[in-house]
């Protein structure tokens, strides 16, 4: 964080923060930070299809020189520092490190209502800042690229779209393939412990 952050403010401004893919570097660094099942797991809802679209799109560039979906467009930009750019890679890495989190403390199903929530005030919050900065989407759509109605339309379709159609999507993934926290509590209390008795010749570790 202490690089990411002067990095990213240097480089994009503040208010790139905003947008929910970065709002998730900080949260999720908040949750490892203090252990919190709840934090992690909403960004973990967040981050999950974000990353692998942000993935897909990076690697279409790099294969065909042309970008499948768009959105990282500013990763092949000379305006920003190589450096900067670099630590977009967080789209990649993150959603590894959090499912690999979660599969050991246990995958709480309310991040998605936590996520939700994030998103629709994300998404609300953006179209005070305008449609050439297009915060989480909140003038023109990521996929079609175009503005659906006025304001209450637009924001309503797409944090419907992450609330009703994404999120949920990452939510079941995350049920499947991560324990529930009693699960994971019992797992973890269950697992073979290193023996502390000393024999001779050994020494305590």
């Amino acid at each position: 964080m202490s690089v990411y952050v002067p990095s990213y403010a240097l480089a994009y401004g503040f208010a790139n923060f905003l947008f929910l893919c970065n709002l998730a570097v900080i949260l999720a660094a908040v949750g490892i930070w203090t252990c919190s099942r709840l934090l992690l797991s909403s960004q973990a809802v967040g981050i999950l299809l974000v990353g692998v679209v942000w993935t897909a799109d990076v690697v279409s560039r790099l294969l065909t020189g042309s970008h499948a979906i768009g959105g990282t467009e500013y990763m092949w930009d000379p305006q920003w520092p190589p450096f900067t750019r670099l630590l977009s890679l967080y789209h990649v890495i993150l959603p590894v490190l959090l499912v690999i989190v979660l599969r050991r403390i246990g995958y709480d199903r309310r991040g998605y209502l936590l996520q939700s929530a994030v998103a629709i005030l994300g998404v609300v919050v953006g179209r005070f800042f305008g449609p050439v900065a297009n915060i989480n989407d909140a003038f023109v759509d990521p996929i079609l690229k175009k503005t659906w109605g006025g304001p209450v339309t637009h924001v309503a379709v797409v944090a419907g779209a992450l609330v009703l159609v994404a999120y949920p999507l990452t939510h079941w993934l995350l049920l499947r393939v991560c324990p529930s926290p009693p699960q994971a509590l019992t797992a973890r209390r269950s697992s073979p412990k290193r023996s502390r008795t000393t024999t001779a010749g050994d020494t305590a570790p």
